[in-house]
């Protein structure tokens, strides 16, 4: 009981680190991808992660893998980290980032409809879920609400559509992750392998839709949010991701893209000159309530 409590307070832990960290590097994709083409520098981002974490493991003697682990986390790799974070990059090249992570705190809403659909939670879900996934979704229609005048341009309301398909993405990949995906009881590996795989398929994407010419005029900034997306984004708070995803409730896990959008919003705000009005305030409002009424009620099922 004790090992499980402290499982327990480390996976909240984790989460906690998730929930700041992911918060910020919507502020520092924006600066990366500003000169920086956009699903190159995610590939580079990822990849660099993944092989520092094999790397580290190798080192310290605890990488234990074979071909099926590697095509196994493969899958969530690709969903999450490449059609996932990897797209995201570019979207914000036409939306602010406080608004790529708002629609990416969808993430939860999603999780739990394709969790339902697919047969893999079908208990009842608790009053107060139900509550909070609605607060948060009205949280969205209020950030909307004060973006409708952009919806005429058409890149920006393509951008809005691909971080839709990106939330979609990153949730069924989170899903299959928890409940389809056999995971090697080594966290860390599964999380270096997810980031390498989907690091690659970005390498891929970028080769069909990037501009290497953008590569002359890359700023000092956009190479120092790179580095910090590596170290802190990925290495750091991935590993946090993964190690909260398998010991947590996947609502639970999943309460991140709530907190997230705050975190974004405000720097955009402080440090991008992104708009910030009373009803981006309102709606943050809207989904910090749904944070709080979904996990009161998944703390509720767990006791029945």
């Amino acid at each position: 009981m004790a090992m499980d409590n402290n499982k327990n307070s480390l996976a909240y832990g984790a989460l906690f680190i998730v929930c700041i960290v992911w918060g910020t590097t919507y502020f520092a994709i924006r600066i990366g991808v500003e000169t920086f083409p956009p699903f190159l520098f995610a590939a580079i981002r990822q990849v660099v992660a993944g092989g520092a974490l094999l790397l580290g493991l190798k080192l310290t003697g605890s990488l234990n893998m074979n071909k099926s682990d590697f095509l196994y986390q493969s899958v969530p790799g690709v969903l999450m980290v490449a059609l996932g974070n990897g797209v995201i990059g570019w979207c914000e090249r036409y939306i602010s980032s406080g608004l790529a992570a708002l629609i990416l705190s969808l993430i939860p809403v999603f999780v739990v409809v394709i969790s339902y659909l697919f047969g893999f939670d079908r208990r009842k879900p608790h009053l107060l879920i139900i509550v909070g996934l609605i607060l948060g979704c009205l949280g969205i229609v209020l950030i909307f609400r004060d973006n409708l005048k952009d919806l005429a341009n058409p890149a920006y309301f393509t951008g809005m559509l691909i971080a839709f398909g990106a939330c979609l993405a990153w949730a069924s990949g989170s899903v299959l992750a928890k409940y389809k995906i056999p995971n090697s009881k080594n966290v860390l590996q599964n999380a270096a392998l997810q980031l390498f795989s989907g690091g690659m398929a970005l390498f891929v994407i970028s080769a069909f839709l990037d501009d290497y010419s953008e590569l002359k005029t890359v700023t000092t900034s956009s190479i120092w949010a790179l580095v910090y997306l590596i170290v802190v984004g990925s290495v750091i708070a991935y590993s946090a991701f993964v190690y909260a995803l398998k010991h947590l409730p996947i609502g639970i896990s999943s309460l991140y893209a709530y907190i997230n959008p705050f975190i974004a919003i405000m720097l955009g705000f402080l440090f991008l000159n992104e708009n910030l009005t009373g009803i981006t305030l309102l709606a943050l409002v809207a989904t910090l309530s749904g944070v709080y009424c979904v996990n009161r009620g998944y703390q509720k099922m767990s006791k029945k």
